[in-house]
């Protein structure tokens, strides 16, 4: 057991780590109420009327809409292939399948700008594609698949075969097996990754700006050509606000369905 001291001494430790992450985040909540136009602290004053102008902006509800059917399509993207290559590997013995895994891994200890200029590179200059959504969603797909296959593999390895081995000795089919047995034990598994891989998506750039063209404007990217743009200070704090009110949700839900196969059994 620690000593009382030592004890202590992590309550500290804790307290001043949780102070380091969460300070900067509590001072743009802070200024998205401030009066002043710009990044000033303390705040000159109160006011919700940045939160007004914020919602009649035209600019941010389209880069908003965007950024959502970017990350819907790319989670889609990711659903399918994480899932589909989590199963190859997972449960099925076959040459090479350690380098499949570490190549569907690759993509996202990638730098950012290394893939954006990849991938600008094959759409533009090897296919002759045109940039804008559709190219994002892509792009955003290649580190998306890894979440989904890393949340996929962990739990497919966590509930074994035995189950799925009965049902099929019971005498039901591969679909039934997967449709009746393994798929209600992973599901919570599979919206866990689909809700973090919107979230990664939704709070892209990097990639981003490689892939999307001059057309195309997303969340994050609208925000950063805002930043420094005359009077846009408080605006783009009642964003980044909103933003990290609202990206608690995915964090809190993935935790919530992905931590127990138990719990999502039907």
């Amino acid at each position: 057991m620690l000593s009382s001291g030592m004890r202590r001494a992590t309550r500290i430790w804790t307290v001043l780590v949780l102070v380091f992450l969460y300070a900067p985040l509590l001072l743009v909540v802070v200024n998205a109420f401030n009066s002043s136009k710009s990044f000033a602290f303390p705040p000159s004053g109160f006011t919700l009327q940045w939160w007004k102008v914020a919602l009649h902006s035209d600019g941010m509800w389209h880069s908003l809409a965007n950024s959502v059917v970017v990350g819907l399509g790319a989670t889609a993207v990711a659903l399918v292939l994480g899932t589909m290559a989590a199963f190859a590997v997972q449960r099925y013995e076959f040459f090479g399948r350690n380098v499949i895994s570490f190549l569907v891994v690759l993509p996202i200890t990638l730098p950012g700008i290394v893939t954006g200029i990849a991938l600008n590179a094959t759409f533009t200059s090897a296919l002759g594609v045109t940039l804008g959504l559709g190219t994002v969603i892509v792009g955003h797909a290649t580190f998306c698949v890894v979440i989904v296959f890393n949340n996929t593999q962990a739990r497919l390895r966590r509930l074994g075969t035995n189950l799925e081995d009965a049902s099929s000795d019971l005498g039901a089919s591969s679909w039934q097996t997967f449709r009746f047995v393994t798929f209600p034990m992973m599901r919570g598994a599979l919206v866990a990754g689909a809700i973090l891989a919107f979230a990664l998506s939704f709070d892209e750039i990097v990639v981003t700006t490689f892939t999307a063209g001059p057309t195309v404007q997303t969340l994050p990217i609208w925000i950063f050509g805002n930043l420094f743009r005359p009077n846009q200070a408080p605006v783009i704090n009642v964003v980044a606000a909103a933003l990290t009110l609202v990206a608690i949700v995915p964090v809190w839900l993935a935790q919530r369905i992905g931590g127990d196969p138990a719990s999502t059994r039907v």
